[in-house]
């Protein structure tokens, strides 16, 4: 595939990416993939052979790239092959790694309530104070307009995020003040002529688009640093940390599953694994052993008849 024009396997796989409905990030993400792998054969891959991506599935490996980025490229390679092409031979050859089991690195309350404390001004501890105690992607905070608040129902609607799916979550009260003041605060000269319903609550740089999630991750860092949390936390972590903290004061794992928007409890369910709360309230069986032996009870039998 030519980085420069665009042939016409690019332009037909593009039009495959379409007819599914495959995200921008996602048909990004698969372009990317099948250049690299253009660029490693010097030729087009439409006459790549099963020798050829058992190199590049090498290459990957001893190029020491991640697991994760590695699957992602082969993923794409494996749309070009299968659906575009139609060469299920090639396809076949492809195989994904199992990536490692990691727990999410997840704030203490009290790492998080200094987090927000020194936030830099009130826009940051909004933008914040959305992924902590909404339990939001990054992605879902930036894009957020003024439709998607509901103060009546108390909740926040989040529209098509990842898997293209809908989801309500709470709007509590301490995170509503936070709006009212920053909308308030917030510069509307860009979008003075928006209808008030269509305007976003964190506009950019760029008119009519949001803050980028780039900006926000630095924005979250600044705050990180200058709390001084020395674990190497991102700005997912606020949404672990809002999960693990609801699953330690005893919210229902199934209503977390609901408010993450996952679609298997399976995968809420690693937040049992952090619930640190949870985990140190279980008694071990090594104390109860220093304890005194309680003596079963006898029962009283019932004389017997006459």
């Amino acid at each position: 595939m030519s980085t420069g024009t665009v042939t016409p396997l690019r332009h037909r796989m593009i039009e495959d990416m379409n007819a599914r409905k495959l995200c921008a990030g996602t048909q990004r993400g698969h372009i990317h993939s099948c250049k690299r792998f253009a660029a490693f054969l010097n030729r087009s891959p439409d006459t790549a052979t099963t020798e050829d991506i058992r190199r590049f599935q090498l290459h990957l490996t001893e190029a020491g790239v991640s697991i994760c980025n590695r699957n992602r490229i082969m993923t794409g390679l494996r749309f070009l092959f299968r659906v575009t092409l139609r060469r299920l031979d090639l396809a076949a050859e492809i195989y994904h790694i199992r990536e490692p089991q990691k727990i999410p690195l997840v704030m203490s309350p009290d790492e998080t309530r200094r987090l927000l404390a020194v936030a830099s001004n009130l826009k940051v501890r909004t933008l914040l104070s959305l992924g902590y105690g909404c339990g939001l992607r990054a992605g879902e905070v930036v894009r957020l307009k003024v439709k998607h608040i509901d103060s009546a129902q108390k909740i926040i609607r989040i529209e098509q995020s990842k898997g293209r799916k809908d989801r309500n979550v709470m709007l509590s009260p301490e995170t509503l003040g936070l709006l009212r003041q920053w909308w308030t605060a917030r510069p509307s000269r860009y979008d003075a002529a928006t209808p008030v319903a269509e305007r976003l609550l964190f506009p950019g740089n760029r008119r009519g688009k949001p803050i980028t999630t780039r900006q926000l991750s630095r924005l979250f860092h600044q705050a990180a640093d200058a709390a001084g949390i020395k674990k190497a936390v991102t700005l997912h972590s606020l949404r672990h940390s809002f999960a693990t903290h609801l699953l330690e004061r005893g919210t229902d794992i199934r209503i977390i599953q609901a408010l993450l928007g996952h679609d298997k409890l399976d995968t809420t369910a690693r937040y049992t694994r952090v619930a640190t709360g949870m985990i140190a309230g279980i008694e071990s069986p090594l104390d109860l052993l220093s304890q005194p032996r309680k003596k079963p009870k006898k029962s009283r039998k019932d004389p017997l008849p006459a």
